[in-house]
């Protein structure tokens, strides 16, 4: 689930901080036992020197008076280990007195037995606890010439170690906040500095478009991967724009070709239309075969029309009009089809001039494209209202009807070339291309072509187009493409 949530640089970040952080923790862990290991092992060979003094002392005061033995393992065991030695025969009776209370107090381990499990063992290292804090002790056999078997015994306390080891681990759980964060921090910037190349490619590759193909992703040459992917992706569009130039080709000069023996077979079907020597069935034919020419007729030109506009063929030259003026005349040619279908028309505009940077008769193709579309799908008795009226520094015309709608899964399809809706829509007459062609027009003029419906209530359509006051200024209207395109 993670990997559809976020984006590559933020699942690196997070791999990168969860496997630093991982690795932290695996090193912290490692070092403090090994500071554990190294402590115990110096308070060891601490007592080992310890034990060794103490019996080289014992074997050079053998010959001295018990007193001055006394005295001499009592000023040794204050001087090496806070008084905590003993000295005691084989069975575990001391065999000089305890050096000192703290001696005396002390919780000793049992003195191991001659025949015992640890006679093996010559020396131990013990872990005890007396008075509730934790001490190392250690346990020699040793036989000092000319005198019976003694158990030598020291101890060093342990919490020293023990604090240094808190002072440790406190450190560890201290920086840990913020080494993930520096990890964290370390991690997003390594990735958006590694795939800062592939958001410059998916820019560039966003801004390529059916209008644009000649354009070419930007190759690093880093003979990395990411270089070998632009050149892939570059070799895709030269086999893409290929195909699109050819498909192109094809559609303009089948287009172009299909329109002469299109005329001659309208001319001759109208010719028998006329004569007088054509008996009713004939006629009709005859009228069929207008009708169904024309259609094809209509078909070929616009996608001549859509041919021009993906080679940049042609452009409107744009002069100032007044959208009063397209307005009416579009609305004039479609007040005959909205009579037929029963359908009123109704014009509301300013009376001021409502002037406009445009080519006249794109624009007022563009309003009939949208006009048609309405009375084709409003049945009688409906309604088609155009408005007319101005915002700010633009122009909107607005051509609301109270048709069958369009269904919402469809409306962002509505400007695709020969795209028809659900089957209620496609039993009205029609190539799917005249929505297409408007789109096209409103970018020649930088309009804004917009489309709001709902089933059974009705369409709205909205052309937004810059005033020409508005486009006299420099940078004050930049190219918009039309939406839902």
């Amino acid at each position: 689930m993670l990997k559809h949530r976020f984006s590559i640089s933020l699942r690196l970040t997070l791999w990168f901080g969860v496997i630093f952080f991982a690795g932290w923790v695996l090193f912290g862990t490692s070092m403090w036992f090994h500071l554990k290991h190294t402590l115990t092992s110096e308070r060891r060979l601490t007592l080992t020197r310890r034990m060794d003094r103490l019996q080289d002392l014992l074997t050079r005061n053998k010959s001295e008076s018990e007193d001055d033995r006394i005295e001499d393992f009592r000023d040794f065991a204050y001087a090496t280990g806070n008084g905590l030695s003993e000295v005691l025969r084989s069975d575990g009776e001391r065999a000089l007195p305890s050096p000192s209370e703290a001696a005396r107090n002390f919780a000793w381990p049992a003195v191991p037995q001659a025949n015992g499990s640890q006679t093996n063992e010559p020396e131990s290292f013990l872990h005890v606890e007396s008075n509730g804090a934790p001490y190392w002790v250690m346990i020699r056999r040793t036989t000092i010439a000319g005198s019976e078997p003694l158990v030598l015994m020291a101890a060093a306390p342990e919490a020293g170690n023990l604090t240094v080891l808190e002072s440790f681990w406190t450190g560890l759980m201290i920086s840990a906040p913020v080494l993930l964060l520096i990890s964290l921090a370390g991690g997003y910037w390594i990735s958006r500095r590694a795939l800062g190349p592939v958001d410059q490619i998916t820019a560039k590759a966003r801004s390529i478009s059916i209008r644009n193909l000649s354009e070419r992703l930007p190759v690093a040459e880093t003979r990395d991967e990411l270089e070998r992917l632009a050149e892939t992706c570059n070799v895709m569009l030269d086999g893409l724009e290929s195909a699109v130039n050819r498909l192109k080709q094809f559609t303009a000069d089948a287009s172009h070709e299909l329109r002469g023996p299109l005329s001659f077979v309208r001319t001759v079907a109208e010719i028998g239309l006329r004569s007088p020597e054509a008996d009713a069935i004939s006629q009709q034919a005859f009228r069929e075969i207008v009708d169904e020419v024309a259609k094809a007729t209509e078909m070929l030109e616009n996608l001549l029309t859509l041919a021009r506009a993906d080679d940049h063929v042609q452009s409107a030259e744009l002069v100032p009009v007044d959208l009063n003026d397209v307005v009416a005349e579009a609305c004039g040619m479609a007040q005959s089809v909205a009579e037929r279908s029963q359908v009123s028309l109704s014009i509301t505009g300013p009376r001021d001039p409502v002037t406009v940077l445009g080519d006249f008769s794109s624009l007022r193709r563009l309003l009939w494209i949208v006009l048609d579309n309405a009375l084709k799908y409003t049945e009688g008795p409906g309604r088609v209202e155009v408005v007319l009226n101005t915002r700010e520094d633009e122009a909107v015309i607005v051509v609301r009807d109270t048709g069958i709608g369009i269904a919402e899964q469809d409306l962002p399809h509505i400007f695709d070339r020969f795209y028809r809706a659900d089957p209620s829509r496609s039993q009205v007459e029609g190539n799917g291309m005249g929505l297409a062609i408007a789109a096209w027009i409103a970018e020649l003029h930088d309009a804004r072509l917009s489309v709001t419906s709902k089933e059974s209530i009705g369409t709205t359509v909205r052309i937004e187009i810059p005033l020409a006051a508005a486009r006299s200024h420099a940078g004050a209207w930049q190219p918009i493409t039309p939406m839902n395109r």
